[in-house]
């Protein structure tokens, strides 16, 4: 074959334009099916045609699970992480849009991990002196420039975590000395959200091991009160006459 012959997707079949291929391990895949994998997936190249294909046949199933998921708290500015409390499910989105996103959506028991960070650097501010030259203020000045970003690690079987930047504009402050984030609304502002954001996931990681261990918990009989029946209590209350045991 030619160097520049077309060639056809391992996954769909369709024929592959000019500068349409996204190439796996081991054949290719077209722009339009490499679209519909996870926006969190990065393994693709090292990926074989058979894996993407599963991969594929998840995000379909997906669909469904978004079209059942109620957001009952957004948290975040940029990408927002969405939880569904009730059925113990969270995705993250940037639009909001789940459908038109097939926004990948998880248990609460797939968290392994959350960490917040805030990602800064600084910039000269310079002015021109009479002749013309970029010269330093004196004493210098700086533009400095935050970011803020929640990693959620999970363990799913198509990526390991969720990395998004909470602040939909960096805060900058400009300043020759220190320039005491603290004091500036916004950097106050997304350094909050960042910690709810990461003590709330840490909270649904936590309730999610605390049910697994009470469901593995070995049952205990005792003498229900009221009927004295001997019973192991679903929660709290005898499986017989539905009473009250401590």
């Amino acid at each position: 074959m030619g160097l520049f012959d077309r060639k056809f997707c391992d996954i769909c079949g369709a024929k592959i334009g000019l500068l349409g291929n996204r190439k796996l391990d081991d054949g290719n895949c077209c722009k339009d099916c490499a679209a519909k994998l996870s926006p969190w997936f990065t393994g693709r190249k090292k990926s074989t045609v058979e894996q993407i294909k599963d991969q594929l046949a998840y995000r379909e199933a997906n669909k469904q699970a978004v079209e059942n998921f109620n957001t009952t708290k957004s948290l975040g500015s940029d990408y927002k992480l969405l939880i569904d409390e009730d059925a113990k499910k969270f995705c993250v989105s940037r639009t909001g849009r789940l459908a038109n996103e097939n926004t990948d959506i998880l248990d609460y028991g797939m968290v392994t991990g959350c960490i917040f960070d805030i990602e800064d650097s600084k910039d000269e501010i310079t002015t021109k002196d009479a002749q013309g030259n970029t010269v330093s203020y004196r004493p210098p000045r700086y533009e400095y420039e935050y970011d803020f970003y929640v990693t959620i690690h999970v363990n799913h079987p198509y990526f390991d975590e969720m990395h998004f930047r909470i602040n939909n504009e960096s805060v900058r402050i400009e300043s020759a000395y220190d320039p005491k984030p603290q004091n500036n609304s916004d950097y106050v502002r997304f350094n909050e959200m960042g910690i709810e954001i990461k003590n709330t996931v840490e909270a649904m990681r936590q309730g999610a091991r605390d049910e697994v261990a009470a469901a593995s918990a070995p049952r205990i009989a005792v003498k229900c009160p009221h009927c004295g029946a001997t019973t192991y209590p679903e929660g709290g209350r005898c499986e017989y006459c539905g009473g009250a045991v401590s």
